[in-house]
C-alpha cells in the first residue's frame, strides 16, 4: 500500500492531480495533509499499513516537487529520484476520460535513453509494476503508466488505454530528476 499526501496547502489543481492519481495506480490511499507533520504522516501509513510514501508538494512557480518515501521503524526514509514536475494535465482535460482505469504495467517508446529507463526501471521498483512492451502489455493488460518523451525531449508520464492505444491521463512533465538528494 502506498500513502499519497500533499504539502500543507495544495492547490485546486493539485488535489485533483493527486486524485487522478489515486483512481490510476493500484493499491493508492490519499490522505488530506492539513495540518500534519512529517512525523503525523509516518504514523497514518502505519495506520493504513502503507510501507511507502509520496508527498506531492508545491514548488517554485506553479511547478511540483514529488518525494518518494519509505516507511522504517525510524520515520520516513527517502528514496530516489527526486521528481521535478514542470507541467500536469488531469484526466478531465482528456478526450477520452474515465473514473477508475488503472494501470497495471510499465511501458515505454521503443527509443529508450539511459535516462528514460532508470527513471520507469526506479518507479517500476517503487510502485511494484512490472515493465512490458507496448506489443506483450497491450495483449495482457488494459491500462498502462507510459513512458515517452515529448516533441520537446522533455520526460513525460501518462496513462494509456491499451487496447484503443488512447491517452486517459493524467499526464506529468518531468523538468528534472535528482538522484542525489539529502532530505
Amino acid at each position: 500500500m502506498i500513502l499519497l499526501t500533499t504539502s500543507r496547502r495544495p492547490t485546486d489543481r493539485i488535489r485533483t492531480f493527486c486524485r487522478d492519481l489515486v483512481n490510476s495506480i493500484p493499491d493508492f490511499v490519499r490522505v488530506n495533509r492539513g495540518k500534519m507533520s512529517q512525523d503525523g504522516v509516518t504514523e497514518k501509513a502505519i495506520e493504513y499499513k502503507a510501507d511507502r510514501v509520496i508527498v506531492v508538494n508545491r514548488w517554485r512557480e506553479g511547478t511540483l516537487k514529488l518525494k518518494l518515501f519509505k516507511v522504517s521503524s525510524t520515520g520516513l526514509r527517502f528514496v530516489s529520484p527526486l521528481i521535478l514536475i514542470s507541467e500536469i494535465r488531469i484526466r478531465r482535460e482528456f478526450k477520452e476520460t474515465t473514473r477508475r482505469a488503472r494501470a497495471s504495467v510499465i511501458t515505454m517508446e521503443p527509443e529508450t535513453s539511459s535516462e528514460l529507463g532508470q527513471f520507469a526501471g526506479s518507479l517500476s521498483q517503487y510502485l511494484g509494476l512490472p515493465i512490458l512492451s507496448m506489443d506483450r502489455a497491450s495483449t495482457l493488460h488494459h491500462v498502462s503508466m507510459h513512458f515517452l518523451f515529448d516533441y520537446s525531449r522533455r520526460l513525460q508520464v501518462t496513462f494509456m488505454f491499451l487496447s484503443r492505444m488512447v491517452e486517459i491521463g493524467p499526464r506529468l512533465t518531468v523538468s528534472k530528476l535528482i538522484w542525489e538528494f539529502q532530505s
